[in-house]
C-alpha cells in the first residue's frame, strides 16, 4: 500500500528502511522525504514504522537464539567385545 502519496512511499519501502537498518522515523525522513510535503500520512508513517521496527526486532532475536551453537552431542557408550579363542 502506499503511504506517503507525495513521495510514492509503499509500507513495503518502510520494511526494507527497517530491515536494511533504519532504526528511527527521523532517519526514515531523511532518507526518504516520507511525512516531510503535505504531512497528511504521518500518523500512517509512524505506525507503519514501529510495526515494522517490532517485527525486526522480533524476528532478530528469535534468529540470535536459534543461531545459538548446538550443544555437544555426547558419544554413544562404547561397547567392548571379548572375543574367547578355544
Amino acid at each position: 500500500m502506499i503511504v506517503c502519496l507525495c513521495h510514492r512511499i509503499s509500507d513495503r519501502d518502510i520494511r526494507e528502511a527497517v530491515r536494511t537498518g533504519t532504526h528511527d522515523f527521523e532517519t526514515l525522513q531523511d532518507e526518504t522525504c516520507i511525512a516531510r510535503n503535505c504531512g497528511c500520512c504521518e500518523d500512517c508513517a509512524v505506525e507503519t514504522f514501529e510495526e515494522a521496527l517490532a517485527k525486526h526486532a522480533a524476528s532478530t532475536s528469535i534468529a540470535a537464539v536459534t543461531n545459538l551453537p548446538a550443544a555437544p552431542v555426547p558419544a554413544a557408550p562404547r561397547r567392548v567385545i571379548s572375543l574367547v579363542v578355544a
